[in-house]
Order: structure tokens, then sequence, then C-alpha cells
């Protein structure tokens, strides 16, 4: 067995149990109240100083259509946020290529609508930085540093925010040495525009790179049960204690696809015998594949943040674990 595969297979127990002094397990009640329902997956600190309950939320979709634009229904959309906090998610990501700029301003408009704020306490706002739209079909890199800066310090507007607790380089730019972007968001970081300093879309070469400049407390990269591309990446943040924040988690385009997953209908398997739909299943298996991961699915409606937060309380076995594979 490779040091990679004993990594990973190891997290599937150690999710399960006493996850040490870095990850604190947590167990929803009947009596508990609804703030308690995403600490029922537990929780993970960032940078040593941020703690978050282990189910965030992401707020890619609560723009129009392809990630563009304003929402169908605003009023729709700031009802998440604000319902998402009731339920206790206390991360919250975003960025500002998704709109581009909407999201960053719904959540301000939803969570700090006094100008004088303040969010609600122990909130955390990660954003990112680094892609521009200048068209809904485009999603282009910019590392530059003056772009960064640039990028980050309208971010603190739209948001309102003396302070970004964790912003992320969004992509690696090719036209841009990466130590030079990662560089200038240490730059921000000493100002003390930016609190904690995250990677985005990483292979390992560029996560060590990065590392090598700074702290780097979280890596958010594709990861589902059907694409495990970045299992690598997986296991280095598990090994050092760096959030692991999937993006596309509920493997919707394998579970579409003409062509099945044996992994997927494995999980389906598994989420009709424990009358679960196959979105709570799929974070479920996120949760217990490693107590690093932070999972943010996104919605645009109330009654479908309310099913994904319910997966904080839903644990598989390992031996549910090892039939998906």
């Amino acid at each position: 067995m490779s040091r990679r595969d004993f990594l990973l297979r190891s997290s599937v127990a150690l999710a399960g149990a006493t996850l040490g002094p870095w990850s604190e397990a947590r167990s929803a009640t009947p009596e508990a109240g609804p703030n308690e329902a995403a600490a029922a997956a537990g929780t993970l600190w960032l940078g040593g100083d941020v703690q978050v309950n282990r189910l965030g939320f992401g707020a890619m979709r609560l723009t129009g259509d392809g990630i563009w634009g304003e929402p169908r229904d605003e009023n729709e959309a700031r009802a998440v946020l604000r319902r998402a906090v009731e339920l206790g998610v206390n991360f919250i990501d975003t960025a500002d290529a998704y709109g581009p700029y909407i999201s960053e301003r719904l959540i301000r408009e939803a969570l700090c609508p006094n100008p004088r704020g303040p969010y609600p306490r122990g909130l955390i706002i990660a954003t990112k930085g680094g892609i521009v739209r200048p068209r809904r079909e485009e999603w282009l890199a910019d590392g530059r540093p003056q772009h960064l800066r640039a990028a980050c310090e309208s971010s603190l507007t739209r948001l309102k925010l003396e302070r970004i607790d964790l912003y992320q380089l969004h992509r690696p730019d090719p036209n841009v040495p990466y130590e030079d972007s990662i560089g200038e968001l240490a730059k921000l970081q000493k100002e003390g525009k930016i609190r904690h300093i995250g990677v985005s879309n990483v292979d390992a070469q560029q996560l060590a790179t990065a590392r090598a400049l700074v702290k780097v407390v979280s890596v958010q990269n594709r990861y589902n049960v059907a694409d495990r591309l970045a299992d690598d990446v997986l296991a280095v943040c598990q090994q050092e204690q760096i959030a692991f924040i999937p993006w596309a988690p509920l493997a919707q385009g394998a579970q579409a696809s003409a062509a099945p997953d044996k992994r997927v209908a494995a999980l389906e398997a598994i989420a009709k015998e424990r009358h679960i739909d196959q979105n709570q299943a799929s974070l479920a298996w996120l949760l217990a594949r490693s107590p690093v991961m932070l999972p943010i699915p996104g919605t645009s409606r109330v009654d479908h943040l309310e099913d994904n937060v319910g997966a904080a309380k839903i644990k598989l076995t390992a031996e549910e674990m090892a039939r998906v594979g």
C-alpha cells in the first residue's frame, strides 16, 4: 500500500472517531437547536486560530444562470444566506468572479445590512481573486500582483470588511510566475488586509511552491466521489492539517452521465438503504473521507440548503466507505 493510500484509508476511521486537538467531533441531539445542525459534522481549525463547522456554504449559485448576473429571485437568495447562518453554517465561500461581484454583494446585503455592521458573530467569509469574467462564458486567470491587490481591496469594500479572514488565489495564471502571485498575497497579509491565505485549483507541486512562501491554511480543488484526481493534494492536506475545500462536491455531472460510475452507483445504493437523498450521501461520503474535508455545497433555494445541511448528522460506516471504494 502506498503512503498516499494509507493516509486516505486511515481518514475513514479518523473521521468517525475522535479527531484530536486539530478537529473536534460533535454530535447532534434531538434537543439541539437549529443553530446546531451544521455543527453535527464536527469542526476544524483554519490556521490554528479560526474554528469553523465542517459543513459550509458555497455562494456561487446565488447568482444568475451561468454564474452570471443577478439571481432570478434576490429575496430567496438572501433568505438562503440567512437560513444557512441559522442552521449553524459559519463558513461561507465566495469569489469576486461569481456574478461577477454579485455574490459578494448579496452576502453583505443579507448578513450585514446595517451600514455599521457587524456580521453574525463567528461567521467566516472566504473569498477569492485571480479570475476575471469579461463575458459569461469566459473565466480568465489573472494572477498579476497589481490585479490581485485591486481585487482584494475591492472585495473588502463590497463585503464591508476591514480584513478578509480567508483570501484564496482562485487559479494559477500560466502567464505569471506563481511565486509572484502568492508573494502579493503575502504582502496583503502583512498589511492586515488578509488574515489567512488559501489556494485553489492547484497540483501538489504548486501547493508546495505556495507553502514555501506563506502559511497555506486551505486548498480548494474539484473533488467528489466520482472525481478524485486531487487525491495526492488531499493526502498532503491531511498530513499537514490544511483544510481541503472540495468544489463540485455533489458529483452531479457523474450522476447524470449516461455511463454510470460504479462508485456513484454504490453510493446511490447506500442512500436508498439509508433513506437519504443522493446529495446527502455525497456530502456524508466527503465528510467521512478525511477529517480535513470542508464541503461547501451551494444552492439558491432554502429547501435544498436544509437538505444539504442535514447531511452533517449522517455518518457513513467503514463498511459503507469500503463499498464505495
